[in-house]
């Protein structure tokens, strides 16, 4: 149980520092191409480990097809506005945003999919994120760097997530290991993108610095982050995971002000403060129990 926590928990830190690589990269490179390149990248490498790895019992199970398409949907939107999300309002605050709004966007998706009824602290903790949101578009107007179209995009970021999650641990609760999950995923998230890559302005992913862009997003928050997590996950309640991934907009946020020396105004800040009183009464209170299997979870997806 302890390894798994770690294992959430670097992952999470590793998701915290695509923003800040992404601002750091090259500059003139579209956002859309930006993480079209993070998940050919990351599929790939996630193809190659599941083939390595070879699981002679997992392989004789074939992935429900529904539930790959769904997640690999999910994985797709999610760097499409995600990164167009930090483009348009910095990183700190896009983060924040994007994640901090995924657990209560999964909660309420759980409730009208699976019949998973949320925890009673589920609703004030969504209102207390929804009001930070608010909060965050009001500061847009005086505050350099936040825009409402960008926090738009990064709800937008934060459903894509929910939904990727969702699917994933239906598989992960139907028994497939953690590899060949992600390496579905993300190698069908990465046959959805290649048309960004094939139309798309990739002159800047040539150069060193683009290239170095796209192995770091590939290898690190992308390939090495969602074994992690899905490894984590399979052992963990909701509660446990969702107070670790906490570091993820956490690391977000503290790599946008000490790297990129981003400031935002007071108003931005106590949005973000409300998101993350959100996030964190939503996990630092909801029961420590095992997770349940959804409901319908027994039966077969096609």
């Amino acid at each position: 149980m302890r390894a798994a926590r770690v294992q959430v928990l670097l992952s999470a830190v590793c998701f915290g520092t695509t923003g800040t690589a992404q601002a750091l990269g090259p500059a003139g490179i579209p956002p859309a191409v930006v993480g079209a390149a993070r998940i050919a990248v990351g599929g790939a490498l996630l193809v190659l480990l599941a083939l390595g790895l070879g699981r002679p019992r997992a392989g004789r199970r074939r992935l429900p097809r529904v539930a790959v398409a769904v997640a690999a949907l999910g994985v797709a939107a999610y760097q499409l506005a995600f990164f167009a999300a930090v483009a348009d309002t910095g990183v700190a605050i896009g983060t924040v945003v994007a994640l901090g709004s995924a657990p209560a966007i999964t909660g309420a998706l759980e409730w009208l999919i699976e019949r998973r009824r949320p925890d009673a602290r589920w609703l004030p903790a969504t209102a207390l994120a929804c009001a930070g949101v608010a909060l965050l578009v009001l500061a847009g107007a005086g505050t350099a760097g936040v825009s409402a179209s960008g926090v738009g995009l990064a709800l937008l970021a934060g459903a894509a997530y929910a939904t990727y999650t969702l699917a994933a641990k239906r598989m992960l609760e139907r028994g497939h290991a953690p590899e060949p999950v992600m390496a579905a995923a993300f190698g069908t998230g990465a046959l959805l993108l290649a048309p960004v890559l094939a139309l798309g302005d990739t002159a800047g992913l040539w150069t060193p610095g683009g290239i170095v862009l796209a192995a770091f997003l590939g290898v690190v928050p992308t390939a090495l982050a969602y074994i992690l997590f899905a490894r984590g996950l399979r052992h963990l309640s909701a509660a446990d995971t969702s107070t670790l991934t906490l570091a993820e907009p956490l690391t977000a946020a503290v790599l946008g002000v000490v790297v990129l020396a981003e400031r935002p105004g007071p108003g931005a800040l106590a949005g973000g403060g409300l998101v993350l009183a959100g996030l964190a009464l939503l996990a630092l209170t909801a029961p420590r129990s095992a997770p349940r299997p959804a409901a319908g979870v027994a039966a077969e997806l096609p």
